[in-house]
């Protein structure tokens, strides 16, 4: 599994979004700095997430973004479907959608498992959780085994 540059770039927003919340709207400049984003792909990454309703957008110059609800409400998964699509996808396809035959049957299966345990660390961490400094203990657990860092 790939994590998109549009995707990473993405959650790094609405973090930036989650821990200025008290500043009222931020404007895409801002954000684009404090996360070293290029301004004008950041610019339509934003366009995403108001569609998908993470983010408002005023316009002005008291204007900016700001999340359109509690960071707690809004989880990783969100974000990537927001500016990605489906979370998992073999050639494009969401695993649901693929039949094999043959010795490639238990190929199914196996994308489904992946495509749950993504789902399941995805979904479970939420953006009030990163900008808190404190992820779910399940992916702290996860990432402590010395395995998760070394590159096969």
């Amino acid at each position: 599994m790939r994590i998109s540059a549009r995707a990473d770039y993405a959650v790094r927003a609405v973090l930036e979004l989650a821990v200025r919340h008290d500043d009222g709207p931020v404007k895409a400049e801002t954000i684009a700095t404090a996360q070293d984003i290029p301004h004008k792909f950041l610019e339509g990454i934003l366009g995403d997430l108001r569609r998908a309703g993470l983010v408002d957008s005023r316009r002005g110059g008291n204007g900016g973004y700001r999340l359109a609800r509690d960071a707690s409400a809004i989880t990783v998964a969100d974000v990537i479907r927001a500016v990605d699509g489906p979370i998992v996808s073999v050639r494009g396809v969401r695993p649901t959608g693929l039949s094999y035959a043959g010795s490639a049957e238990p190929l199914l299966p196996l994308w489904i498992a992946l495509r749950a345990n993504v789902r399941r660390i995805l979904e479970g961490v939420t953006i009030a959780d990163i900008a808190g400094g404190t992820l779910p203990e399940s992916v702290e657990l996860l990432a402590a085994e010395p395995a998760a860092w070394e590159n096969p």
